[in-house]
């Protein structure tokens, strides 16, 4: 952790909703006049996409089972998240997806990664979102340099709903194909992915309130009027609870350290949360 350069993660599976998350806090940033050096989790898989196929043929990680620690440079992660704590500066790059037209045409092909670079200079934070910003493990520990840890992790059902539908919908796989990508990653997701939503200060988890029990045969994705989203705090003591009540209509306290509101309040209640702990960071940043 670093008062003078901040670091903000946000952690959670393929499919969760970081992406949510991360829009939000982008949000944030511009209101608050903010300049987030932004960096994404997928930068840091060690094999571009056809690499990745051709070890899954072998047997290897199974395909796109990017959960693995050892499909990923966390190593190179960690040496950021220290970098940039220690002096505001890191290397970093982008992986090019299908839709990164301004890459494309810049002449990087999809499914591989931009050159290591630099972060610009004078950044006043620096923000992660991806799969691995709160790990912590024997070999790598990553968590203890994020001064904001933020979990996206719906329930597994949910989850798994989400996931399918992306990638059906949005990115031409087929629903067998999702399903055995599931499957195939369910060890690395049980030791990787599970354990860092202990280590978060604030972990934001929807739960639908339709029956999910077989996520494999749903449709729809349920919608945010069709779910509740739990709120855990680490550090509950520092929390406003009366005023979140006030201020978001529907919302409960069901344990001390737990807020419920409803599922189309997440992001009135993301901004009420996470603003005022941004403008702190930033406070801290410049009287530290």
């Amino acid at each position: 952790m670093s008062a003078k350069h901040p670091i903000i993660s946000v952690t959670g599976s393929s499919g969760a909703g970081t992406t949510t998350a991360s829009n939000i806090f982008n949000r944030i940033f511009a209101d608050e006049n903010i300049n987030a050096a932004m960096v994404q989790g997928d930068s840091f898989h060690k094999y571009t996409r056809k690499e990745m196929t051709a070890l899954a043929e072998q047997g290897h990680y199974g395909e796109w089972n990017h959960f693995s620690l050892d499909a990923n440079h966390v190593d190179k992660l960690e040496d950021l998240f220290q970098d940039y704590a220690t002096t505001g500066a890191g290397q970093y790059r982008h992986y090019v997806h299908d839709d990164d037209h301004k890459l494309i045409a810049g002449g990087d092909k999809p499914g591989t990664f931009t050159p290591w670079m630099n972060l610009p200079q004078g950044t006043d934070l620096l923000f992660y979102e991806g799969l691995h910003g709160g790990i912590q493990t024997d070999y790598v520990n990553i968590s203890p340099h994020v001064d904001l840890l933020i979990g996206v992790a719906p329930i597994v059902n949910l989850e798994w709903i989400q996931k399918i539908y992306r990638d059906t919908q949005s990115r031409g796989y087929s629903k067998e194909a999702v399903v055995n990508t599931i499957v195939n990653r369910m060890d690395d997701y049980v030791r990787y992915i599970v354990p860092q939503f202990s280590n978060t200060h604030i972990n934001f988890q929807r739960v639908p309130t339709v029956d999910t029990s077989n996520p494999f045969v749903m449709r729809d994705v349920p919608s945010d009027d069709e779910s509740m989203v739990v709120i855990h705090f680490q550090h509950y003591n520092e929390v406003d609870f009366p005023y979140l009540l006030q201020m978001i209509e529907g919302a409960f306290v069901s344990r001390r350290d737990t807020l419920v509101i409803p599922g189309n309040k997440m992001p009135l209640a993301m901004d009420l949360i996470i603003r005022p702990r941004v403008k702190e960071l930033m406070q801290h940043r410049v009287y530290g």
